[in-house]
């Protein structure tokens, strides 16, 4: 399925849902994975990648034994990481590069913006690891912006949130604030693997009664797509 934005803001541009926190970005020119994790296999197999984008280390983001199969199927593909990520795949021989805060990163004509710094605060006794949010746009058109696990970041001139839905170290209430501050005119929920379907709908449906008509919020499952 495929939900139309209808909104004029860059023909051409299309986001699919693989799956928790994965999703894969397809312009006319590139084809970037951000944050192929172990809670999904829906990315396997792809091919014609340019690029795989990386928030942090945790496994549902990054599943090392499924990228190796992915760089084998993608030779030229280049592989962008939080720092401690970069040296995971380097025990496995796949060459990254360290993505930093403040880093502006080109793939083709596609921009990505490196934000963030730390993983949410899940609990005071485990420690915080580092994770870096992407905003990825394309000349003139979209914002998107994948923060992966946390809200404390929140980048100017957001058109389209791939919204965390849910994770042990937020609550619906606090989801539905990073919407409001984030501003989004659009909005995809993503990891959502730990939710049951009823209890997704009960997400959506508080995160979209806080908005209101302020932010366009799309009811995406898993391989839907958003042309934005």
């Amino acid at each position: 399925m495929t939900a139309a934005s209808g909104r004029g803001i860059l023909d051409d541009v299309r986001v699919t849902r693989l799956g928790h926190a994965a999703i894969l970005v397809e312009t006319p020119f590139v084809r970037i994975l951000v944050d192929p994790g172990g809670f999904s296999t829906d990315w396997h197999g792809l091919d014609n990648l340019d690029a795989v984008l990386i928030t942090h280390q945790h496994p549902d983001h990054v599943d090392t034994a499924g990228l190796a199969e992915v760089a084998r199927l993608n030779p030229t593909i280049r592989l962008v990481a939080e720092s401690a990520v970069v040296a995971m795949l380097n025990e496995i021989d796949l060459a990254a590069e360290a993505a930093e805060p403040g880093d502006f990163l080109e793939v083709g004509p596609t921009r990505v913006e490196v934000v963030g710094g730390r993983h949410a605060l899940i609990h005071e006794s485990i420690p915080r690891v580092g994770n870096v949010g992407f905003v990825i746009s394309e000349g003139d058109g979209a914002h998107l912006f994948h923060p992966g696990d946390a809200y404390e970041y929140v980048p100017d001139a957001v058109d389209v949130l791939a919204l965390p839905l849910t994770a042990p170290w937020t609550s619906v209430g606090g989801t539905a604030d990073f919407l409001a501050a984030v501003a989004p005119r659009e909005a995809l929920p993503i990891h959502d693997a730990i939710l049951s379907p009823t209890g997704r709908e009960l997400y959506l449906r508080v995160v979209a009664n806080v908005v209101g008509d302020d932010v366009v919020l799309h009811h995406l499952g898993a391989t839907d797509s958003l042309d934005i």
